[in-house]
């Protein structure tokens, strides 16, 4: 085990072992239909279960209809969708990683366009094509930006049945088979925008001061924990700065993120961003490889938790030393894994932990080694 990376060393949440500390992020497709995923998303996840990754998200999956980013978004608001769910967690859990699940609601977000159309809000193009808009809901009235729909202030009977709802697409996260589930409070969504004084200007008890905004966010993350077995973990994704001197800061995404180990969250996604714009826009954050990994090292250092770190990590020696370094527990791939699907078994050959194909898949493993035996020339990619 000393000689084995860091990255390539089993990692225990409670009752769960990962294989290694490599994640895939949760990526959107917007190729769901009717909040039901499709062959594409069980091809599109499964190869990076066979890739090598020790977790595999499942897109962002809304818990309401209406909380869905776009039409094409993914959902567990209903028991017609587990089954497409229950696929895909079977497959990754057969190919030797943890099937995990992000839930959450777009909020002020919600019916936008598919980034292929725009990225932006809804118009006639998307209503010839069928998507039609819907309102979308907030902590208070105010658009994304300009030229975005005015949101639904949500009232507080809303806010009790958004909350049970979680807690519903937790019970059929599980029924599913899912192990992981991460509560979705970043990127400008529903629960990111009660966080952030940038969007809530509630005078009730949740909005005003950092507790009140916090309340909704801590309130689901309590509901979904109930029902979420004690033995499996539960991650939040955070944007751990708004990228505005006037909005959400490091020091209280430290402060949530105690109060949120408090109520049972095992590791914290540390994002960034997204309060207003594209839902990773980021801001007046200069964007460079492992930009947002100082968020995670705060929230590990501070908050005595674990933490994941995203965002521009790219090469298997980097993600080496941001947990040989103690920087994060463990390290989230998204782009870079739509280019290489196999990122982890390449990394593990790169940092020498597997070179002669152990770790792949047997179905591909012995063809891959049987090569290098035979081919003199054969010499593995060069990685740089």
């Amino acid at each position: 085990m000393t000689n084995t990376p860091t990255l390539f060393r089993p990692m225990t949440l409670r009752g769960l072992t990962l294989r290694n500390r490599i994640v895939i992020s949760p990526m959107c497709q917007y190729t769901a239909h009717e909040g039901h995923l499709e062959d594409w998303h069980i091809v599109h996840l499964g190869r990076f279960a066979t890739g090598g990754a020790g977790v595999v998200f499942t897109e962002a999956t809304a818990v309401q209809k209406s909380g869905r980013i776009t039409h094409g978004c993914a959902g567990l608001w209903d028991d017609s969708q587990i089954p497409g769910h229950a696929r895909i967690a079977q497959f990754v859990r057969r190919n030797g990683a943890v099937p995990a699940v992000q839930l959450g609601h777009a909020g002020r977000k919600s019916g936008m366009q598919r980034p292929w159309f725009g990225n932006g809000p809804l118009n006639d193009d998307d209503f010839a094509r069928g998507d039609m808009p819907w309102t979308p809901v907030g902590p208070s009235a105010i658009p994304v930006a300009e030229g975005w729909p005015v949101p639904h202030e949500l009232s507080v009977s809303e806010i009790a049945d958004l909350i049970e709802d979680y807690a519903a697409a937790a019970r059929r996260a599980l029924a599913a088979g899912y192990q992981i589930a991460e509560v979705h409070g970043a990127h400008g969504y529903l629960i990111h925008s009660f966080l952030s004084p940038l969007s809530n200007k509630r005078d009730d008890a949740y909005g005003g001061d950092l507790a009140g905004r916090m309340r909704l966010a801590l309130e689901v993350t309590e509901a979904v924990r109930a029902v979420w077995p004690d033995d499996l973990p539960l991650f939040f994704r955070t944007s751990a700065v708004d990228g505005d001197p006037e909005g959400w800061t490091l020091d209280d995404t430290v402060v949530l993120a105690r109060e949120l180990k408090a109520r049972g969250v095992d590791v914290m996604d540390c994002s960034s961003s997204g309060i207003a714009g594209a839902a990773t826009a980021g801001g007046k954050q200069k964007r460079q490889p492992g930009f947002q990994v100082p968020y995670a090292t705060r929230v590990r250092q501070d908050a005595e938790m674990a933490a994941m770190a995203v965002g521009l990590i790219t090469h298997p020696e980097q993600a080496e030393a941001i947990v040989a370094e103690g920087r994060a527990d463990l390290v989230a791939i998204g782009r870079e894994a739509l280019v290489d699907p196999s990122w982890p078994l390449h990394a593990a050959t790169v940092l020498g932990h597997d070179v002669e194909f152990r770790t792949w898949p047997e179905q591909y493993g012995w063809w891959l080694a049987g090569r290098q035996r035979t081919s003199d020339f054969y010499q593995p990619a060069d990685r740089d």
